[in-house]
């Protein structure tokens, strides 16, 4: 039957001894699959246990057999449950006999199961009088006399039964229906009784059009849903606590709600806990043709070294869009590095109302993406340099017998190796075929020491790694050389997770990493380690962004996290993509971009835009009073120690000398054709003249908006007028634009980053810069966007030259590339791309209650 209608289906047969795990173990499989849209257990009754039973998913029990779907039904809820197909049938052929009538009685006759609590509500909704009862009840010929309708759910001493019907009474019997391959159907008994039609074959429809249901949900399921958020109510606290109390105070959603109020399948998130779970990147697929929403980028002026309050912006923004606004939006965060947590900035969750909960997962391991990136970035290390060992202390035969070893008689090349050899131009896939030459092309990579660009990572701020010396021991045979350590989230592997559209890209990147040059100048790729798919395997589960919530339980994607000072500075391209599907058309995805607008966001257009193919709708350029001051000419701003007293007053003159840098800004936003609007992110010192003065300038230096923010004290409320303003700029048009053309050699791009954006006369490249770029030319890696390292407290290399400096020699010390992320990265100045602890680190602070587990300290 299920042929003739165009349905699968496919019968698993299990052995007779098998065991109740057996049975749970194959359902939990077909639950699983995509392709199985409902499932029938036809196996003995010692084996339907209640746990069999509830095991099979309530969306696929097109038999109705499941605590879910019988819950559903008691309740009324039949468009969301299936019943049991049995059970429909005789309702169907009730209806047709016309016996389904107010006042009438109906004997469900049989044992206590599914099928009877199926029929019972079935029969009840429509009126009757329903009396169940087993076939042993003392009382049972009385009760059959009694009733119009007598349904036989299972066998029994059928022989004095007909003798009791009252006349016109009709008897239907399902118990010979429920897997039998052919059957009478309902019966007549004594002659006066009604037939009132078949059972098992009706039976058998009814329960292959509850397959055909299922695929049509699981279908709709597919598509776009709208939202169903349930903001989370905040009570503001004056004066405001600290964040680790407030995010405590919060009780956030559960991670699996959160999850299904966006629209996201279940098959869709891998929960890390209660409040934090991985989002697969099969929701692209799903999505695609579903418009995104708008695109909005959170960047600022050129900050104190306090920070300032960027990432509280994009929350408080994201809070006051759907919380106030009632329109959907999500937040796009990185993944704070444990560097600057423990050493001088603290967390980067947000702060006062405006935060990311939990805190302390946020800002501490998270689901471990950073530790993969270092595991991941290590083992490319130490590939490089026993490699260089093993060639040097071995002949082209012993290495050809060591890389390409015989495993129980059989010698083959593995993939990584083949695709090595195509690169050769080597047409041979027999490890015997090769000729001495070809075998010492192939395991020869002939690493120059000197001209390794790989180093090793670490997520901690440790200064005493930047210049080290490995290979000391006598077991490395005199390899010894100089290297170093950068920060974890300087590393290449990081800035992929960043700018990657999925595994296969991603593996792909992973294989042209440029990890060092051969002594005759040919760069030498992971590929060409052999490791390129270790690598791939490490980082499958880090490619998944981490959904978390705010504060107002407003959804938040926390994925990748480059520094923008020594790489590009932005999350993740695939969290903003999921991101801008899931809000729909009509809603709002809020990114940031690291420190100053020159460095961050000029990142974000020129590398992450490209790469993405994505177009902001509105630039948010996040100002405060304290930072105008520090560059209208105000004293040194340290962290960790108290405010001078001019950052404390009202001082109208300095603000006004120092939005100087925030026009500057807004001139940098406008190279590229997207409508800005400033957020003054208000901190309780500054005054409402000072505030008024910023707006004012910002307006007549060609933003959008200018608006008051309050978001750290009142959460989104404290941003409705900032959602306002960006919705409205949202609509306008849009001229976007990129700065440089691509084909520009890397020498007149750096000069126009430098002198565009930067304000720079010139740029003045050293000698060992030149060299390299002269080498990268070489190798084709010159159409490259570039990755200016350089230092976030100043448009210049000079950190203490603040506002707007002008007439000065931008110096490129050196020039890096990262080939697999697919950028060009020239450091400036004296940039270490390993930070440093002060004198008083933020771990002074830190401490861990032993009894609660709870965290103190961390902000």
């Amino acid at each position: 039957m299920a042929g003739e209608v165009g349905l699968n289906v496919l019968q698993i047969s299990l052995p007779a001894d098998c065991t109740e795990d057996e049975v749970t173990d194959e359902v939990l499989k077909l639950n699983e699959d995509p392709k199985v849209h409902g499932l029938v257990l036809h196996l003995p009754t010692a084996l339907l246990s209640g746990r069999v039973l509830n095991s099979i998913s309530p969306e696929k029990d097109v038999q109705g057999v499941t605590d879910v779907n019988l819950g559903k039904l008691v309740r009324g809820d039949l468009e969301d449950s299936f019943a049991p197909p049995i059970a429909r049938v005789v309702m169907e052929l009730l209806e047709q006999h016309g016996l389904l009538a107010e006042g009438k009685t109906a004997l469900i006759l049989g044992n206590s199961g599914a099928l009877e609590v199926a029929l019972q509500c079935l029969i009840q909704r429509r009126g009757m009088l329903v009396l169940t009862s087993g076939w042993k009840v003392a009382s049972l010929q009385k009760q059959v006399q009694q009733t119009d309708v007598v349904v036989l759910t299972s066998e029994g001493p059928l022989e004095f039964l007909p003798g009791w019907l009252r006349p016109g009474a009709v008897v239907i019997d399902c118990g010979s229906a429920h897997f039998s391959e052919r059957s009478d159907g309902p019966v007549t008994h004594g002659g006066a009784t009604p037939r009132v039609g078949s059972v098992d074959s009706l039976a058998a429809a009814l329960r292959m059009q509850n397959v055909v249901r299922s695929a049509c949900r699981w279908l709709r399921q597919q598509r776009y849903r709208p939202w169903r958020l349930r903001s989370l109510t905040l009570q503001p606290l004056s004066p405001v606590p600290s964040d680790i109390e407030i995010s405590r105070s919060q009780s956030p959603k559960a991670i699996e709600l959160l999850a299904r109020e966006v629209g996201l399948l279940p098959d869709e998130i891998e929960a890390h806990g209660k409040t934090k779970a991985k989002v697969r990147l099969s929701l692209l697929d799903r999505l695609k043709e579903q418009p995104d929403g708008k695109y909005v980028l959170v960047a600022g002026i050129t900050p104190t070294p306090l920070g300032e309050g960027k990432s509280t912006v994009t929350v408080g923004l994201a809070q006051a869009l759907t919380a106030h606004l009632k329109l959907n939006s999500f937040a796009c965060l990185r993944q704070p590095s444990q560097g600057p947590t423990f050493g001088v900035k603290g967390g980067a969750a947000g702060g006062g109302y405006a935060q990311v909960i939990p805190m302390e997962e946020f800002n501490l391991h998270l689901t471990g993406d950073i530790h993969a990136i270092t595991a991941a970035n290590n083992l490319v290390a130490a590939a490089i340099d026993a490699r260089v060992l093993h060639e040097a202390t071995q002949s082209d035969k012993a290495l050809y017998g060591r890389l390409v070893p015989t495993v129980n008689g059989l010698r083959k090349f593995s993939p990584i190796q083949t695709a090595r050899l195509r690169k050769l131009g080597i047409d041979k896939t027999e490890p015997g075929a090769l000729t001495p030459e070809e075998i010492r092309s192939f395991v020869r990579l002939d690493i120059d020491p000197s001209g390794i660009t790989w180093q090793r990572v670490v997520d901690t701020n440790d200064r005493f790694l930047r210049k080290i010396t490995i290979g000391q021991a006598s077991t490395e045979k005199g390899q010894a050389r100089q290297a170093q350590f950068d920060i974890a989230v300087a590393s290449e592997v990081m800035a992929i997770l960043a700018l990657t559209d999925g595994l296969r890209d991603m593996k792909e990147r992973f294989s042209r990493m440029v990890v060092g040059s051969s002594r005759t100048g040919r760069p030498v790729t992971a590929q060409d380690l052999g490791v390129s798919g270790a690598l791939a395997i490490l980082m499958k589960d880090a490619i998944k962004p981490t959904l978390m919530q705010t504060l107002e339980g407003t959804p938040v994607f926390v994925h990748a996290g480059p520094f923008a000072n020594i790489a590009h500075g932005n999350s993740s391209v695939l969290a903003d993509k999921l991101a801008l599907k899931l809000v729909g058309e009509e809603g709002f995805v809020v990114t940031e971009a690291g420190f100053g607008a020159d460095i961050g966001m000029e990142k974000f257009f020129n590398i992450k835009c490209r790469t993405s193919g994505l177009r902001p709708n509105v630039v948010v350029l996040v100002a405060t009073v304290r930072a105008l001051k520090m560059h209208g000419g105000g004293p040194k701003v340290s962290a960790g120690a108290p405010l001078p007293q001019e950052y404390v007053d009202e001082n109208l003159q300095l603000v006004a000398d120092g939005c100087s840098n925030l026009r500057k800004q807004i001139e940098i936003a406008q190279l590229f054709g997207v409508p800005v609007v400033v957020a003054v992110n208000v901190f309780r010192t500054d005054t409402e003249a000072e505030i008024d003065l910023v707006c004012r300038i910002a307006r007549d230096s060609g933003a959008s908006d200018a608006v008051a923010c309050y978001h750290w004290s009142r959460g989104g409320r404290g941003c409705v007028e900032l959602a306002r303003a960006v919705r409205k700029a949202a609509q306008q048009p849009n001229h976007f634009r990129f700065l440089y053309d691509l084909q520009m050699p890397i020498v007149e791009k750096i000069r126009t980053i430098a002198q565009k954006v930067y304000g720079a006369d010139d740029v003045e490249v050293s000698q060992e810069a030149q060299a390299k770029i002269d080498n990268y030319n070489e190798q084709g890696f010159g159409n490259l966007p570039i990755c200016m390292a350089k230092t976030h407290l100043s448009l210049s290399h000079l950190p203490d030259w603040k506002g707007v400096p002008t007439g000065f020699l931008l110096p490129i010390r050196d020039v890096r590339a990262s080939i697999g992320a697919g950028f060009i990265y020239p450091l400036v100045g004296t940039m270490s791309t390993m930070p440093g602890l002060p004198t008083r680190p933020c771990f002074y602070d830190m401490d861990l209650d032993p009894d609660t587990e709870q965290i103190a300290g961390l902000f």
